[in-house]
């Protein structure tokens, strides 16, 4: 739980998080609809006239700009938790370990037995990578994100041609996703995301991505971090017109910066932009819910958003079940039959009934389902609170955790 120093829940951060889980949502939609690999290929999908012009503005203003959203509040977490565990002389290692411990199990059953866009062992796992940097100064975490985010933007020079995947395995394994997901049962479904690859990479190729993911990652995390030791969000209303200049610059930054690389695909330092331009409108986005939350604080929608990410975990799990039901064989069976359009109405809708439960929910519970299993394991208590040492400063001086 993110709190102020007197104890009281920072609004302004379930909001951020209820926020980027609809633009996840959305970003998602891709992959329920058309596989992992096949939303790269929407070609083979014959997209109607709208629905390019949609793939087009999912791919500049939604994909790969609000997951790293969550990394941010990950790490910016990480913090005050810390701080509250700190104040209540409580040896933090232990609570952030069985917190991450958590999250690798529930992803690993999650990207196992229903869907392959999981983040959550990923986040288990980065965590875990995460508690050799809890404890830096600001200056450092600030440095190292931003050396991170520059070197790793690297890679994406060079054109979309130079590619160490095989063009003719990915189309036939995108059409055998497509009859599999739209009309196979559960089992095969299941076998299908779990053993069928789309060819084979060299296996360099997978070492390379498994040291280096973290360091891939690792800026937002730390940037969250920063935020969270820099005090970012303590009395927005003061910080109102830093909030309204950065939200400008960097939103329109990392919108022509994604847009070079999707309307100039053919120029080698696009795909630098376009992974540049995935972070800084990630910022972007942040300051401008910052900035309309001090604006409009008491407005509906903003505290819709904050009734969501209250239960974040519970709904990203959520739209799993929605999303799967909805287009996989099992299901619905709309897989590949909706179109990118319809896909966008129906992720607005989804989390609109994601609005109305959170409320109705939150009416009657203190904490989601999954949030609360979170809390018992985290903090060894059936109550999912820490527990106070008898010599720690108090209470009224602490941060909840």
């Amino acid at each position: 739980m993110m709190t102020d120093i007197k104890g009281e829940r920072l609004q302004i951060i379930d909001g951020i998080r209820g926020l980027s889980l609809a633009g996840i949502l959305m970003a998602n939609m891709l992959i329920f609809q058309y596989g992992i690999w096949g939303k790269e290929e929407i070609h083979l999908y014959s997209p109607s006239k709208m629905d390019s012009v949609a793939y087009t503005f999912t791919k500049i203003f939604i994909e790969g700009s609000f997951m790293p959203i969550f990394a941010f509040l990950f790490g910016f977490g990480m913090i005050k938790m810390k701080q509250s565990l700190d104040r209540k002389v409580l040896k933090y290692k232990r609570y952030f370990f069985r917190r991450f411990l958590f999250l690798l199990v529930v992803g690993f059953l999650h990207s196992t037995y229903l869907w392959e866009g999981d983040i959550l062992f990923f986040y288990g796992l980065m965590g875990l990578f995460l508690l050799i940097f809890v404890g830096r100064k600001k200056k450092t975490l600030l440095i190292l994100g931003s050396t991170l985010l520059l070197l790793f933007s690297l890679p994406g020079y060079g054109s979309q041609q130079d590619t160490l995947a095989d063009p003719v395995a990915i189309e036939a394994y995108v059409k055998k996703t497509i009859t599999v997901y739209s009309t196979g049962t559960y089992e095969e479904i299941k076998y299908h995301r779990n053993n069928v690859e789309p060819g084979h990479l060299p296996d360099y190729v997978y070492l390379f991505l498994l040291l280096f993911a973290p360091f891939f990652t690792a800026p937002m995390f730390l940037f969250g971090m920063y935020a969270a030791k820099n005090n970012w969000f303590k009395e927005p209303d003061k910080k109102r017109q830093m909030y309204l200049k950065a939200a400008i610059f960097l939103t329109l930054s990392g919108i022509l910066l994604k847009s070079a690389h999707h309307f100039f695909p053919q120029l080698s330092w696009t795909g630098v932009a376009d992974l540049l331009g995935a972070s800084i409108l990630a910022f972007g986005y942040i300051f401008v819910f910052a900035f309309l939350y001090t604006r409009f604080e008491g407005s509906f929608w903003l505290r819709s958003c904050n009734y969501v990410g209250k239960l974040s975990l519970s709904n990203y799990l959520l739209q799993t079940v929605i999303c799967t039901t909805i287009f996989y064989g099992y299901g619905f069976g709309l897989f590949g039959k909706l179109g990118v359009l319809w896909g966008i109405f129906l992720s607005i809708g989804i989390f609109m009934l994601q609005i109305i439960g959170s409320y109705w929910y939150l009416k009657r519970f203190k904490y989601g389902p999954v949030e609360k299993l979170l809390r018992i394991w985290t903090y060894f208590s059936f109550s999912g609170t820490s527990t106070r040492k008898k010599n720690s400063v108090d209470e009224s001086t602490t941060y909840k955790a």
